[in-house]
């Protein structure tokens, strides 16, 4: 970077981070672990958070870009602009499973050390920190892409809690993962509809509608065996009917087909609505589907990670660059991955060996000292990752490089 004082950026992320570790913790990390909301309906944390940067002096503006509990705050003037993501969405019945106010602590925790690096720096550069609702099944970012949130953006930040004991063991002692890769992901409803009758009296006259959510339940149980094994499809039943004496004449299945790459995940989707359809005709119901936004694989940059992976270990973490593998899970940051330079880290929290994401137990873990603490080392990295992204021409180049013409690694 030049002529810039690297230590003293550092010096400069670790004071300001630590000395708002408290007031992160009770008035983010606490305050929306407690008040878990669901995609877009995440009107707790709106406010809380953007109350949190207004008293500290930021610039906010509130429901941003169409949608009401999106928030955008920023920071410098000309230079390149660095977006740092947060999410804090909850899943429903199981609250902050996926530790979504962890992530939100961490990118607001990134974005006042970053702020204050840059403030002392002198240098330009603008910091953007983008509130992201809805990324559990909403498609957010897919919606605030569209908007225009990422325009002109050198890179985009984030990162997500999961298990430590999914990243480290003793030999190894992997604090985190800059490399989180995430496979493609359609995500749609379908609806059937029959026609209702007595079920005792008159079945004759039915058309059952819970039978075509059944035969299409079943089939694709079937297809399970023909797929690759990183590919995923998953379907719940969410209307079922009422009573057993009455055919429902509606139900409605709420699905996730996943594979690697879009292009795997469109073929994949193509044989799937092929046992919906058929489950339609064979039972007589009307069908029709309701599609959410698209989650596309996550390309992750080299030079972010490897950048990341350097930082933290200037702070004494020690992170695992990649894993061959992706994770088979799927986030709408993918999306960004595909528009703009993205970093989508991964920290590992304490919990018990046989805690993964999306169990009660990890929302839980999610709130502890200990997974505070670990967010804001993270924080610490990705703060000085986008000092690194605004003030050093080659990185930024390098970024950019990779994003165009290396998106296999």
């Amino acid at each position: 970077m030049g002529t810039i004082d690297v230590e003293r950026l550092r010096s400069a992320v670790k004071s300001t981070i630590d000395n708002a570790n408290q007031d992160l913790r009770k008035g983010i990390n606490q305050a929306l672990h407690e008040h878990p909301e669901t995609a877009y309906e995440e009107e707790f944390a709106h406010t809380t958070i953007t109350k949190f940067l207004e008293d500290r002096g930021f610039n906010v503006k509130r429901s941003t870009y169409g949608l009401a509990t999106s928030f955008e705050a920023e920071t410098g003037s000309s230079g390149r602009l660095v977006v740092i993501c947060a999410e804090y969405d909850a899943l429903p019945q199981i609250g902050h499973a996926c530790g979504h106010n962890l992530i939100a602590t961490s990118s607001i925790a990134t974005f006042l050390g970053a702020a204050a690096a840059l403030k002392q720096s002198g240098a330009s550069g603008r910091l953007r920190l983008l509130g992201t609702p809805a990324e559990e099944g909403g498609g957010g970012k897919a919606k605030l892409i569209d908007a225009g949130a990422f325009n002109d953006a050198s890179a985009a930040i984030m990162a997500h809690p999961m298990p430590k004991n999914q990243l480290s063991n003793e030999s190894n002692g992997w604090s985190g993962l800059a490399a989180m890769k995430m496979i493609a992901s359609h995500k749609f409803h379908t609806e059937f509809r029959g026609k209702t009758a007595h079920a005792a009296n008159e079945p004759w006259n039915g058309v059952n509608a819970l039978d075509a959510a059944v035969a299409a339940y079943s089939s694709i149980g079937l297809l399970r065996q023909q797929i690759k094994p990183d590919e995923r499809i998953h379907a719940v039943i969410e209307v079922g009917g009422t009573v057993p004496n009455v055919i429902p004449d509606y139900t409605r299945m709420n699905w996730n087909v996943r594979s690697p790459t879009i292009a795997g995940a469109d073929k994949l989707l193509s044989r799937v609505k092929a046992n919906i359809e058929a489950a339609a005709t064979a039972t007589g119901c009307e069908l029709n589907y309701i599609t959410a936004p698209t989650y596309s694989n996550m390309i992750a940059n080299k030079s972010l990670c490897n950048t990341y992976v350097s930082e933290m270990s200037a702070i004494g973490e020690k992170v695992l660059l990649w894993r061959e593998k992706p994770v088979t899970a799927s986030t709408d940051m993918g999306n960004v991955s595909q528009v703009v330079p993205s970093f989508h880290g991964a920290f590992g929290i304490p919990t018990a060996p046989d805690v993964a994401l999306h169990n009660p137990r990890f929302a839980a873990a999610a709130s502890t000292d200990e997974a505070h603490e670990v967010c804001l080392q993270c924080a610490k990295g990705m703060a000085m990752l986008v000092m690194q992204v605004l003030l050093d021409d080659e990185l930024a180049s390098n970024a950019r490089g990779d994003f165009e013409h290396d998106k296999d690694w």
